[in-house]
């Protein structure tokens, strides 16, 4: 990996699957993704909380997809079913993987394993590192944006925070 500077701005935002807030988030990362397309990286951080006991599996299965090539996709399905991972568990990080067609069997090998358990526990350090308590919190141009408490506004600022970096 180069140590040389990005060419464009990145935006990690910290996310855990069981999260309803980060659910409602996908509708501001898509209109991101829209608007700036590839002059803007987004990348997902893992940080699965302790109050949601499917999380840390949810987080482990989405590096799978990414794996697979379906991440951002497979996030945003686990996301719109995040009351049924409550309840259910891992059978729905399995159900979501077949049908997205990916290799669901290693997605069942891969929780089993703990291939993905260092990339999630990277993730959740460096976040609280930085300060991350919550979720979806969101960090970019050195400015860490909580949206676990309330999303008013974020998308805005992430905007205005990105469009000074595009433009400096």
């Amino acid at each position: 990996m180069s140590d040389a500077p990005t060419s464009r701005p990145v935006l990690d935002y910290w996310c855990e699957l069981q999260c309803p807030d980060c659910h409602r988030a996908q509708d501001d990362l898509r209109a991101l993704r829209e608007r700036y397309g590839t002059r803007l990286e987004i990348r997902l951080r893992h940080f699965p909380l302790e109050k949601h006991k499917h999380a840390f599996a949810a987080a482990q299965a989405a590096e799978e997809a990414y794996m697979q090539g379906k991440g951002d996709t497979y996030v945003e399905a686990v996301l719109a079913r995040n009351a049924e991972l409550a309840t259910r568990g891992e059978p729905v990080l399995l159900e979501v993987a077949r049908e997205l067609g990916l290799n669901a069997e290693e997605f069942d090998t891969a929780l089993i394993d703990g291939r993905h358990l260092l990339m999630v526990d990277a993730d959740q350090a460096e976040g609280k590192a930085l300060g991350v308590t919550g979720t979806p919190t969101y960090l970019i141009g050195g400015e860490l944006l909580d949206g676990s408490k309330s999303q008013e506004g974020l998308r805005e600022r992430i905007e205005e925070i990105t469009d000074g970096l595009l433009a400096g």
